[in-house]
């Protein structure tokens, strides 16, 4: 079904332009608003508030007022809130795509992906809402009975990136109620409208007033700053650079908060003499050109077998002919803009560089002229050690090809980064596989695959690709504290 002007406007009028604090949509402090922009066009699709630092704390003292009935609520009942809003999701999944293809620009059938992908942490915390569990036993002494039981954190405070709007507030919002901790989130500034009608079906779910408050605002320290000096807050939950990250970290240590950090990648994805191709330039293009390059698991640096690489880059480039570059509403498209100016400037100069130490660019390589902030999907190859386009996340379509000659080559080739987030290997060998496995430096692997997440599966990273894990039965856990109690034996 083709996507009309009209229902793009319908669907945009019907998100709410205010703050949502203490179960109330309103305006900003002083009325102040900003502008949310679609990528493709450099249109304004909507003015919304713009929250201040008091407006912040605002939000904080909702959820703080709002935290010991809601760690009370019944375990039964918060898990019955989430599934329900699981099932809103799925009524609302073509509008909640749509409204990600408008202000970020991702093509509307990754989109629809997201909508799945986010969804399923809804109904994945759901059911660990129910299961969170302690202990009970005997000391070893004798003397005395052991209780192990799990608490909510308390408030916390999200900070969520612009690339996956859906996927990043329910990985984050999910875990936290199902554990009983209210919530403050702060949605990107560049598409924030995404969460606020998520926010608008965790309502009609039924969510008690206070459990969970927006504030999106243009200033992102200002707001954050006071949030994070308040003694109240227990919790800091954080996707993004690693730069922000560090100085989020530093803040959070005043109030010894618990922290949870989805820093940078720079993801190797290394291919040895004996991959099957075929699996390998899917898991290519997949771990690639997935939201235009632009995600943190995206395969940054192409480590490919001396071998093979020449036939490697010639299978990957004649995919990448073929993509449509466009406005992601069209459901031909595979490759929408990227996020803005800055975006389309970093990729260049990326490009520039690794072309200038030797390497030769296969196919795009440049922005696209005319509206919008487009960049070529583009293959380079011979790209030579030093690059930056090895050393920085890229953040684009850019596929950038390094080759090597043995196995421990590739491994310190693949480790040579402060990051550390996830890597992706292909090979027929299977002893070679656990190998990788054990001497790759990340926090997730795909063996012969190229697209890891899943909302039962740990995220995360180890080294600056952050700290804590997001999904699985780890990600509950994130929002709990224990607690251990100690009575006599009886006699």
């Amino acid at each position: 079904m083709s996507i009309t002007a009209s229902d793009e406007q319908t669907l945009l009028d019907s998100i709410p332009t205010g703050l949502f604090i203490d179960g109330e949509w309103v305006e900003a402090e002083g009325g102040r608003t900003f502008a949310v922009h679609d990528p493709a066009t450099g249109a304004v699709i909507r003015r919304i508030a713009d929250a201040s630092a008091d407006d912040g704390v605002r939000a904080l003292d909702a959820a703080v007022a709002a935290q010991e009935e809601w760690a009370a609520t019944a375990p039964r009942t918060r898990s019955d809130i989430l599934r329900r809003a699981f099932d809103l999701v799925q009524q609302h999944k073509e509008d909640l795509a749509l409204l990600m293809t408008l202000e970020m620009g991702k093509p509307i059938g990754e989109a629809r992906g997201e909508v799945v992908y986010g969804g399923e942490f809804l109904r994945w915390f759901s059911e660990e809402a129910v299961r969170i569990t302690g202990s009970y036993g005997l000391n070893p002494e004798g003397t005395g009975h052991m209780i192990v039981s799990q608490r909510p954190v308390g408030p916390s405070f999200f900070i969520t990136p612009w690339n996956f709007p859906f996927a990043m507030a329910t990985r984050k919002i999910a875990p936290a109620l199902a554990a009983g901790c209210t919530v403050v989130i702060k949605p990107p500034a560049l598409t924030p409208l995404t969460t606020i009608f998520f926010t608008k079906l965790l309502e009609e779910a039924g969510l008690p007033k206070g459990v969970v408050n927006v504030v999106q605002t243009s200033s992102s320290s200002k707001l954050s700053a006071p949030i994070l000096a308040d003694p109240r807050l227990r919790k800091l939950s954080f996707t993004g650079s690693t730069e922000v990250g560090r100085a989020l970290i530093a803040q959070a240590a005043d109030g010894v908060l618990r922290v949870s950090m989805e820093l940078g990648g720079n993801a190797p994805f290394v291919v040895f003499d004996d991959a099957d191709l075929e699996k390998a330039v899917d898991g290519a293009i997949a771990a690639k050109f997935r939201n235009i390059g632009q995600a943190c698991t995206a395969a940054n640096r192409f480590i490919v077998h001396a071998s093979v690489a020449g036939e490697f880059a010639d299978r990957v480039t004649s995919r990448v002919r073929a993509m449509k570059i466009g406005r992601g509403t069209d459901a031909d498209v595979t490759i929408g803009p990227l996020i803005d100016a800055d975006a389309v400037a970093k990729a260049r100069s990326l490009v520039e560089d690794a072309t200038s130490r030797g390497a030769r660019v296969l196919i795009g390589g440049d922005a696209v002229d005319g509206e919008g902030t487009f960049f070529e999907p583009t293959v380079v190859a011979d790209v030579a050690a030093g690059s930056d386009i090895l050393r920085e996340e890229i953040f684009g379509p850019v596929l950038a090809i390094a080759t090597f000659e043995t196995e421990a080559e590739a491994v310190r080739l693949a480790n040579d980064t402060e990051y550390g987030l996830v890597s992706y290997v292909f090979t027929e060998d299977l002893d070679r596989g656990h190998r990788m496995i054990d001497a790759l430096e990340t926090g997730m692997m795909g063996l012969n695959v190229g697209v890891v997440s899943n909302a039962a599966a740990p995220f995360g990273g180890v080294k600056q690709s952050g700290i804590g894990r997001e999904g699985g039965a780890e990600g509950i856990h994130e929002y709990l504290s224990t607690k251990y109690t100690l009575l006599p034996a009886t006699t």
